[in-house]
């Protein structure tokens, strides 16, 4: 009697359950790619674009429309220009419908009436070029012609202008601009410090307090409550009472300082180099410490108790407890931790901003992004330092999972 040999491969019944998973699938994931990959690919295209913060809205003619005059010198005024200084416009036309109870007298040159509609062909419109139509009409006694000229539509305008986000003109005159500006460096290093520091603080303390929660006491729940505050109140809240806090003039801190005899002036905390800094970077640590804190406790109390039981028999020190046991656990979720912390405290704009407004030596690259292209109007380069953030943790990345990836739970 022959063995049964399985069959090697999926089976029919496997593929079809496998085709109908991906295609209930594939929005999902469509979806997803479309919302993180278009707006990344948009960020690419506009950094090696020159674009201004005018130029989001492209070049296109302007009117205004007004009734000029009386009796005789009554007549319709058109006043067009050019919204874009420095790209012209072509094949500009104008077309309006005059209203009822006016006749027209005498048409201007470039354009043709017939009945109550006026259709002008104005040609190029230069950079920052303007143009003046007047159309001089009859109106009839029993009618009230700036009423009727304000309840009509309104004159449609066409022409034709390149617009330099659709256009496939490209520079790296952003890049050049930002790597030769002389301040990169220095809030590359701004930024390295504020995210090491504030990641490696935040685990740091929020391993502390995990472990200072750990055992059962009376008023624990209380306690992990009021830990959580920090990241669950409010950052514009949190951010503007550490300002009145540390306030040099009239900060409960700088109060107590002098009353102690610790200063004899008040101190700038959030104005001096590098205390701006170091400052912001505790702001950073002190907020956001309860997130690794939730996540390690979670953790270690998923650790077996037999252990600790078994090191309590063989005499281990709580230190040694601590190294030998608890910490080889929590190597995992530590290293996924600082992976996403490093990345988000990296990100981060609204604590610096709230705090410094990015002065004092607390500029970091997303405060660059947003002095480029808004303070600067120079969205091109704001971009293009949203590219290097980008492959900045884009390298991290890569080096974390070559170098932690043997490391458990990654």
């Amino acid at each position: 009697m022959t063995e049964a040999i399985p069959p090697k491969g999926a089976g029919p019944l496997a593929r079809r359950e496998a085709r109908l998973a991906w295609g209930l699938l594939l929005p999902t994931i469509a979806i997803v790619s479309a919302v993180v990959v278009v707006p990344l690919l948009a960020i690419f295209w506009i950094s090696v674009k020159p674009i201004g913060l005018a130029d989001l809205r492209p070049p296109a003619p302007v009117v205004r429309e007004n009734l000029r005059g009386e009796g005789e010198d009554l007549r319709v005024q058109y006043r067009l220009r050019n919204s874009s200084r420095d790209v012209a416009i072509s094949g500009v036309t104008l077309s309006d419908s005059l209203p009822k109870g006016l006749t027209v007298r005498e048409p201007d040159a470039r354009c043709e009436v017939e009945g109550t509609a006026v259709f002008c062909d104005l040609g190029d419109l230069e950079p920052g070029g303007r143009h003046e139509i007047e159309i001089f009409v009859t109106a009839e006694t029993a009618t009230d012609p700036l009423g009727d000229l304000a309840e009509a539509s309104p004159p449609r305008l066409t022409g034709d202008a390149p617009n330099v986000l659709t256009n496939f003109v490209f520079t790296f005159e952003n890049f050049i601009r930002i790597f030769d500006g002389g301040e990169f460096w220095g809030v590359l290093g701004v930024t390295l410090f504020y995210a090491v520091f504030g990641t490696i603080g935040a685990l740091v303390v929020g391993l502390f307090a995990a472990l200072l929660l750990d055992t059962s006491f009376r008023g624990q729940g209380v306690l992990r409550g009021l830990y959580l505050f920090p990241y669950v109140a409010p950052v514009i809240a949190v951010a503007f009472t550490w300002v009145i806090l540390f306030d040099p003039f009239s900060g409960s801190a700088n109060a107590l300082l002098l009353r102690m005899g610790v200063t004899e002036s008040a101190i700038n905390f959030f104005g001096d180099r590098p205390l701006a800094l170091i400052m912001v970077t505790v702001f950073e640590i002190w907020r956001y410490f309860p997130l690794s804190f939730l996540f390690i406790l979670a953790r270690m109390q998923s650790i077996p108790e037999d252990m600790y039981e078994a090191a309590d028999m063989d005499g281990a020190s709580p230190f040694q407890k601590f190294w030998y046991l608890s910490l080889p656990q929590l190597l995992g979720i530590l290293s996924v931790l600082f992976l996403l912390r490093f990345i988000w405290t990296f990100n981060k704009f609204d604590d610096i901003f709230l705090l410094t407004g990015g002065n004092a030596g607390t500029r970091t690259l997303t405060v660059n992004v947003y002095e480029q292209a808004f303070a600067v109007s120079n969205i091109g380069a704001g971009a293009a330092v949203a590219v290097v953030i980008f492959a900045c943790l884009l390298l991290f990345s890569v080096i974390f999972f070559k170098v932690l990836s043997r490391e458990e739970g990654l």
